[in-house]
């Protein structure tokens, strides 16, 4: 039974379903019954819904390549079609059609990859070409995967395992396996990268341990302990952009901000404390208990805190630097962005300093009764915004695929644009920052 806290709390936003940050932070891209959304998150105290797209109804995965242009959406209607979307020029770019339904999608400067529950696509980004297929791949029902958003290596990591916490690593663009990582005894729940690609977190199904590698080498490098009363869904990691902190979102009601450090011998020699001599005592103490105890003993707590209004509901959060300051956000089901200052010096519970709308005041929220299946709601008509009037007419996307390119693993290429730069040569997206790289030539 419900507690009286969730039931008064926040609810289910009638037109959401998923949400995702870019690859630095700088814009979130939002899924929703009538479309997409992109917003730029680079100041506090406003939101801008950069475009507003309207191609295809009900989008469950939306994904945008850095600043760009280039935008990948998935459709309830089509699951096991992707769309690749030049959104400025209001045009679609290619799509491609899969043997069995998208669970996720990532994408850097050199790689998009596709995950399906039993299979891994991984094309070129700068034409779409499918370079490898890795079939027959542990069942990974949630689509678990990370990219690397460093394209210098563009390492993937994905589940070794449907049974333990194995971790796959894999090489991108060398297009080979570099190592497994035994992390935790439970599933996986979450992955992620740090920005340079020298670092991977993961989480379990438990949701109480998170643990931090080295990459290409797989060695453990920190341990933090989320909580140990309960057992809880890590529902998003991510590293603060140099990698010094990472943050991790459930279904309960706190975000956690861990710090990653060590402490020197000589820091610990010059100021000894009474807390630094009872923690050599236990460390000294570990080494005779069973491995279990001896591994809690050497976990880290949380650096800082957040406690959300809102419990049970599905989020994801970044760290980001916002106006030459530290803000960790947060991206709610409930149709909200929420943003927070972060103390990277003394940490403890972190300030709201503003909470955006993602959707008008007049799209209503869904009743409580609907919070369970948000996607068993019947689509609403939304109320022309600012951004879908302003927003460049959009080419349709194909109604059927055609069948002239397929790749081993059943990976069928549909029509491209013909006036698009991919008929021709690699992809140039007209930005003020042109991702992915092209050729040097002048604008």
């Amino acid at each position: 039974m419900e507690s009286q806290d969730a039931l008064d709390g926040p609810r289910v936003h009638r037109g959401f379903i998923c949400a995702s940050f870019n690859q630095d932070t700088t814009s979130l891209s939002v899924g929703t019954k009538t479309g997409y959304r992109l917003f730029s998150v680079t100041a506090v105290d406003k939101l801008d819904c950069i475009h507003e797209g309207v191609e295809c109804p009900d989008v469950y995965i939306v994904e945008r390549l850095f600043s760009s242009s280039l935008v990948v959406v998935v459709s309830l209607s089509m699951p096991r079609r992707m769309n690749v979307y030049h959104f400025k020029k209001g045009t679609e770019i290619c799509n491609y059609s899969y043997s069995n339904n998208i669970l996720s999608v990532r994408l850097n400067r050199q790689r998009l990859v596709v995950c399906l529950e039993e299979s891994i696509y991984i094309h070129n980004i700068k034409d779409m070409k499918l370079l490898k297929t890795l079939l027959n791949t542990p069942s990974n029902p949630s689509g678990l995967c990370a990219l690397s958003v460093n394209h210098s290596n563009s390492y993937l990591a994905y589940p070794g395992s449907s049974t333990i916490g194995e971790i796959t690593v894999y090489d991108a663009n060398n297009l080979s396996t570099v190592t497994l990582i035994q992390a935790h005894d439970s599933p996986l729940a979450a992955l992620t990268f740090s920005a340079s690609g020298n670092k991977l977190a993961s989480a379990s199904e438990k949701g109480t341990v998170i643990r931090v590698f080295s990459i290409p080498e797989g060695q453990r490098l920190f341990e933090f302990r989320r909580g140990m009363k309960r057992y809880v869904s890590i529902s998003s990691l991510s590293f603060s952009a140099d990698a010094q902190f990472l943050c991790a979102s459930s279904n309960t009601e706190t975000v956690h901000i861990f710090k990653m450090e060590q402490n020197s011998p000589s820091q610990e020699e010059s100021s000894p404390t009474w807390s630094q001599y009872v923690g050599k005592m236990f460390t000294a103490a570990s080494t005779y208990l069973p491995a279990q105890v001896s591994d809690m003993m050497h976990q880290d707590r949380a650096f800082a805190t957040v406690r959300l209004n809102m419990f049970g509901l599905k989020n994801i959060c970044a760290l980001a630097t916002i106006q030459k300051l530290p803000r960790l956000l947060v991206a709610s089901s409930d149709g909200f962005l929420y943003i927070y200052n972060v103390d990277p010096q003394d940490g403890g519970e972190c300030v709201l300093v503003q909470k955006h709308r993602l959707f008008d005041s007049s799209e209503d929220p869904v009743e409580q009764k609907d919070k369970e299946n948000p996607q068993d709601v019947a689509p609403q008509p939304a109320s022309q915004s600012y951004a879908a009037t302003v927003a460049l007419p959009s080419t349709p996307p194909s109604s059927t695929t055609l069948m002239g390119y397929s790749e081993d693993g059943g990976a069928q290429k549909g029509e491209v644009i013909p006036e698009h730069e991919f008929a021709e040569g690699p992809v140039c997206l007209d930005d003020e920052n042109e991702f992915p790289p092209v050729s040097n030539q002048s604008n």
